[in-house]
């Protein structure tokens, strides 16, 4: 008997997923957060590219060349291969800011990777609480439900031997079945927010174990990580800026080219070239546009204005909602004394109001009343209890902490 209990047991056990774990699985497999790492991943290279833009470059080449009709001086056929070192001594800043756009560019990649893990952590906290209110909900219904059938095969007997009318057994019949259509929308409710959760988590949800949030205590808020890309953003479009200047100044480059040749049907008096080195120094520098450049850094500057005043806009709207979070968990807290002084009347009144029932003093319609009253307040309470987890899980997002830091 007690391996036989041991094996029902093992199974909830093992397949009952806390929050935590959940948070853990959904980092490590949801497919919105690999997307975003693999983004971050692309932004690293386009750095490490942009820091060998310093080396020096190194080109190899050739070229087949044929005359038909040569002059004196000309082979008929030459054949020639090469290889270049290039070095750029001085791009006017071009290369550096560059550099500077690209680590802006990952920066705010990274931020927003860690913003998005952080609003994926807050969703998901709120549909395990959400799923465990509803859980409440169809156990106070599964409750009802068994309390109203017991009532209606009590009634039946009654009827069966003429101690009651048919309309007393057909009132509590519509108010079974009323119950049982209720109790199946809630479990298709339930079905729909695991299956919503298990899209978010990358896992098949099935029971959820009980978790808890520790309560905020000298919470400091800090300014949030998408803000933060904002700000990398407003930084990469400056240095894309400055970058664009440097069309204005002196570049300088060297160039070195090692060349061989050989020769068909070439004049035997003349004695071509069998190799050569060539060194090479450019300087170029732009004079005039006609404001081509200016006016794309006129452009650039004004889309760096545009996404400093959304920031300044999402700074605002974090300082809002850390307020409007705070006074949530008041909210709640209030409520959930008040759902608590309910299901204790409700379920007093309830036990009374069966007695009565029992005895005959009060009719059905009181009966069903009270009893709706009652669990409707075990919903309630639950629900208020759940959302206060919620309200704290909100506020440590809105503060931008990780949720998971927080997890009892």
């Amino acid at each position: 008997m007690k391996k036989t209990v041991l094996f029902l047991i093992v199974p909830a056990l093992i397949y009952a997923d806390d929050l935590r774990s959940l948070l853990d699985f959904a980092n490590d497999n949801n497919k919105m957060v690999a997307s975003k790492v693999l983004t971050q991943e692309a932004k690293q290279k386009e750095v490490e590219s942009s820091q060998s833009a310093y080396y020096p470059t190194l080109d190899i080449g050739g070229f087949y060349s044929r005359d038909d009709e040569p002059s004196p001086f000309q082979a008929g056929d030459t054949y020639s291969g090469y290889a270049k070192v290039g070095l750029d001594i001085y791009d006017g800043g071009q290369k550096s800011n560059t550099i500077k756009q690209n680590e802006a560019l990952l920066n705010a990649s990274k931020y927003s990777t860690s913003s998005y893990k952080k609003n994926l952590q807050l969703e998901i906290v709120q549909d395990f609480y959400n799923i465990k209110s509803e859980e409440a909900a169809l156990k106070a219904l599964e409750e009802s439900n068994v309390q109203l059938l017991a009532e209606l095969d009590r009634i039946k007997k009654f009827y069966a031997v003429g101690s009651v009318t048919k309309d007393d057994v057909d009132r509590l019949e519509a108010a079974y079945s009323n119950n049982v259509y209720t109790l199946n929308a809630q479990k298709y409710t339930i079905i729909s927010l695991k299956k919503m959760l298990s899209i978010k988590t990358s896992k098949t949800i099935t029971d959820l174990d009980d978790s808890s949030i520790k309560v905020p205590e000298n919470v400091q808020k800090e300014l949030s990580d998408a803000i933060i890309s904002l700000q990398a953003n407003s930084k990469s479009i400056q240095y894309t800026a400055d970058a664009l200047s440097s069309v204005y100044y002196p570049k300088l480059r060297i160039e070195d080219t090692y060349s061989v040749y050989a020769y068909d049907r070439k004049n035997p008096n003349v004695v071509p070239l069998d190799n050569q080195n060539a060194l090479m120094v450019t300087l170029n520098m732009r004079l005039f546009d006609f404001g081509e450049v200016s006016k794309q850094k006129e452009s650039l500057l004004l889309q760096q204005e545009s996404l400093q005043r959304e920031i300044e806009y999402i700074t605002q709207e974090q300082d809002a909602n850390v307020e409007l979070a705070l006074l949530k968990i008041q909210t709640v807290k209030a409520q959930i004394e008040s759902a608590k002084t309910s299901l204790i009347s409700s379920t007093s009144a309830f036990e009374t109001v069966s007695k009565k029932y029992n005895a005959g003093s009060v009719d059905y319609v009181t009966y069903l009343d009270s009893l709706h009253t009652k669990t409707l307040a075990s919903a309630q309470y639950q629900k208020a209890l759940n959302d206060l987890q919620i309200a704290y899980a909100t506020y440590y997002y809105y503060t931008n902490k990780n949720i998971k830091d927080f997890i009892k």
